[in-house]
């Protein structure tokens, strides 16, 4: 399969070049994918973003090194820290200790492994999906920055819903939803990808309360697809099997932009609770 030989090529190229500033967009190339795309692709595929990756295999490297009696300031240099003591507090916060500590016999170190892709057979159902054309519409809603550092967006974006839910703005919001329902939207993506904004919104009706943000999502093809279960593990793995199994299989690619998660407004913890992700994309 091309894109498994693809992801493994940029992968290669990323264990080549550790010593070297990350060049995304040359990785990027080497996926045959846009850079948003790859490294939105490659989070939800391994649940570390690209730059922590590298981050932490340089480490791994870095401790190699450190072992081998190599001067602390050179290992740090090689691997593009601009100082030592930058370097030995992320040392630190990988392994536990200080540099000149991984010296001493019997120290326990911690090894991030070089990462590959491989094609996985499951036998799972269909996944159905449906393209639609929408023209940009604005939302409005409660936002939160959200970072995706080692998978926090996980537990940070439930943990948001609980917020508004408890003080009351969910409420609102779902008071003001049209036939569409309430949003889950991510949006305005660093271009590492290592954080993100996160709206619980509406369509924008006309009135914006004085602590809700507006924004726009612009017109764009979208691929829908159902979730069934409760919140939110059922929609979780809906994520999942779109880049795990749905883009692979198709050759479509996510456009830069936001992201949807649409919730009609119903039982949201019910087994046969109903609600759709929305990815824009191209071929």
């Amino acid at each position: 399969m091309e894109w498994l030989s693809a992801m493994n090529r940029a992968i290669d190229h990323l264990e080549a070049n550790m010593t070297q500033k990350l060049d995304i967009e040359e990785v990027a190339k080497l996926a045959f994918s846009s850079p948003f795309h790859f490294q939105r692709m490659y989070h939800m595929l391994t649940g570390v973003t690209v730059a922590e990756y590298v981050r932490r295999r340089r480490l791994t490297l870095a401790a190699q090194e450190i072992m081998s009696e190599v001067k602390v300031i050179d290992v740090a240099l090689k691997y593009g820290y601009e100082t030592p003591e930058a370097f030995s507090k992320a040392f630190r916060k990988m392994h536990g200790m200080s540099p000149s500590t991984a010296r001493e016999p019997g120290t326990n170190l911690k090894a991030f492994p070089k990462l590959s892709f491989h094609i996985s057979i499951k036998g799972d159902k269909d996944m159905d999906y449906k393209l639609i054309e929408k023209d940009s519409f604005k939302v409005i809603g409660k936002t939160k920055r959200i970072t995706t550092h080692d998978g926090e967006n996980l537990k940070l974006i439930p943990l948001f819903w609980d917020e508004c839910m408890a003080d009351g703005s969910y409420q609102r919001i779902c008071s003001m939803a049209g036939a569409m329902g309430v949003f889950g939207i991510c949006m305005d993506f660093e271009p590492n990808y290592e954080a993100f904004t996160y709206m619980i919104g509406v369509e924008d009706n006309g009135e914006t309360p004085g602590d809700f943000s507006p924004a726009e999502i612009p017109a764009a093809r979208w691929a829908v697809f159902e979730s069934i279960g409760p919140m939110p593990g059922a929609i979780q793995k809906v994520w999942e099997r779109i880049y795990a199994e749905w883009i692979p299989a198709t050759g479509y690619q996510q456009e830069e932009g936001p992201q949807l998660e649409v919730y009609p407004v119903g039982d949201v913890p019910a087994p046969d609770y109903k609600c759709e992700v929305w990815i824009p994309i191209k071929k």
